[in-house]
Formats: C-alpha cells, sequence, structure tokens
C-alpha cells in the first residue's frame, strides 16, 4: 500500500472528529450562555440590595429621631406642674398634655425605643411621692413638733446638808465665841453627810475652836469652811458639786452636833452665808 492511502483519515474518523468538535463547541456555547446570564441576574439584584439596604437604615432613623422625641415629651409632661405647682391636681388643664405624652411614651416603645420610653413612665408615679422614715411616715423626722429635751439646769450651789433649816445666825453674840458668830449652824444629828455645795478644791485641817474642818475652795477663789466635824472622806483634792466629803460632828469650841458653815470671798474674811445662799437661788431655811 503506498504511503498517502495510510495516512489518509477514513470516513468513519472524519464522522467521530466532526462529531466531538461539535460537542466541544456545545459545551463552550453552553458555558457563556450561563455566565451570561448569571451576570444579568446577580448585577441587579446586588443594585437592588444596595437600595433597599440604604432606604432601610434611612427609615430606622427617622423612626429612632420619632421615638426620642416622643420620650422628651413624656418627661417634660411629667415633670412640669400645673400653675399652682400642683402636678396632680384634678383642675390642672394640663392632664389632657399628660395623657398625650404617656400616648406618645407607648408609641415610642412600640417603635423601638424602650429606654426612652420606659423612663418616661417610670417617672410618672413619683410626682408628690416622699421618702418614708424608719416608722413608715412619709417625709417625717420623727415627731412632728417635737423639740429635743434640754439637759436640766446645773443649780449654783447645793446644801451642804441634806436638811433644811438653821440655828444660830450670823453676827450674832454669845458666850460661846470671842466677838460675834462667823457664819450661820444646820441643826443636824451627829454622823450626818455633808457635801460641797459646788466644784472645787479640798483640804482639811484642825483647829482648837472649829475642830476639825473642811475648807472647800471654789473657782473664784471664795471658800467654804465646814466645822466641828466628826470625821473625813476627802481629805484633799477636787471635788464635785454634791459629794459627800465629811461628817458632822462636835469637835472643837461645841455644845453638841451641828455643822458650823461659813462663807470668805478671796482675800476677805467672813461674810453672811444666807444672803450668799439666796443670791445662788438656794434658800437654807
Amino acid at each position: 500500500m503506498a504511503p498517502d492511502a495510510a495516512a489518509r483519515p477514513t470516513r468513519a474518523e472524519l464522522r467521530l472528529a466532526a462529531r466531538e468538535q461539535s460537542r466541544t463547541q456545545r459545551r463552550g456555547a453552553a458555558k457563556a450562555a450561563t455566565r451570561t446570564a448569571l451576570l444579568r441576574v446577580a448585577l441587579p439584584s446586588v443594585a437592588a440590595l444596595g437600595v433597599a439596604a440604604a432606604a432601610a437604615v434611612t427609615v430606622r432613623g427617622e423612626a429612632d429621631q420619632h421615638a426620642q422625641a416622643a420620650g422628651r415629651t413624656a418627661r417634660t409632661a411629667v415633670d412640669a406642674p400645673d400653675a399652682q405647682g400642683n402636678p396632680n391636681s384634678p383642675d390642672n388643664p394640663a392632664d389632657g398634655g399628660a395623657e398625650a405624652a404617656k400616648t406618645a411614651a407607648r408609641q415610642a416603645v412600640a417603635a423601638g425605643d424602650p429606654a426612652q420610653a420606659s423612663r418616661g413612665d417610670a417617672r410618672q408615679p413619683l410626682a408628690g411621692a416622699q421618702p418614708a422614715d424608719a416608722q413608715g411616715t412619709p417625709g417625717a423626722q420623727g415627731t412632728p413638733g417635737a423639740q429635743p429635751s434640754a439637759e436640766p439646769v446645773k443649780p449654783k450651789v447645793v446644801m451642804p446638808v441634806a436638811r433644811h433649816g438653821l440655828g444660830e445666825l450670823f453676827g450674832e453674840a454669845g458666850t460661846h465665841w470671842a466677838n460675834r458668830h462667823t457664819g450661820i449652824d444646820f441643826p443636824v444629828d451627829g454622823g450626818s453627810e455633808v457635801m460641797a455645795v459646788t466644784d472645787g478644791t479640798i483640804r482639811t485641817q484642825w483647829n482648837p475652836s472649829y475642830g476639825y474642818m473642811t475648807v472647800l475652795k471654789m473657782p473664784d477663789g471664795t471658800e467654804a469652811w465646814y466645822c466641828h466635824l466628826r470625821a473625813y472622806k476627802v481629805r484633799k483634792g477636787p471635788v464635785k458639786q454634791g459629794d459627800v466629803i465629811a461628817f458632822v460632828g462636835s469637835s472643837g469650841n461645841s455644845t453638841g452636833p451641828h455643822l458650823h458653815f461659813e462663807i470668805r470671798p478671796a482675800g476677805s474674811g467672813p461674810v453672811d452665808p444666807l444672803p450668799w445662799f439666796l443670791s445662788n437661788g438656794l434658800d437654807p431655811r
């Protein structure tokens, strides 16, 4: 067989090649058509989604603004009192505005801004509310009109013995004194308690005429002399008004149990104790 005859394709091979080429062309055309269809559908869809998103943002922003405005209106209506200063008055002409504000607040909740509306609604019940005290009385600070109890006023002086009543008075003459009586006598039983008539400092001593005696020096320098004592309870040092400092006796130049009491201003001799007691608001008689 000649070489040209061996290299020439047969009819069967030519038909097979033609069918194969036709299939390839059809597949390429189908793919191209598919891509074109996808592009025609996808590009308008993306544009439509962008437009829809922009519209949604715009609508949401307007809704938020309306809701905030409604919340502010509700708060203003709740907080504003009427012309007489009474927001709860039944004759208040602003009641219609308050109802409109409540309605606007509820609309704000429905519009998607519950925070604004809930604050406006929550403040409504607070109008006229007052804090309650521990007993549940609104706005009370204890008992109305009650005044704090005043501390009792400390007396300027107190009695040197418990029992009132005087024996010998100041300036009297008698056989028991070299000149005149230099104090006042309290005729009380022996052993009776003797008290400091005011704050001061104590010292004690013995005197042939006065017997056992206690001297109370007051802050202004005045001295009170307690004489004819039986015994001391405080021999020296500071004492307070009313402290028991000694006990009644009959020591020294004495005819029986009693307390001889003298007042001696600073740098002076004895003075009448009765006016001193009276000037300090105490009558020992």
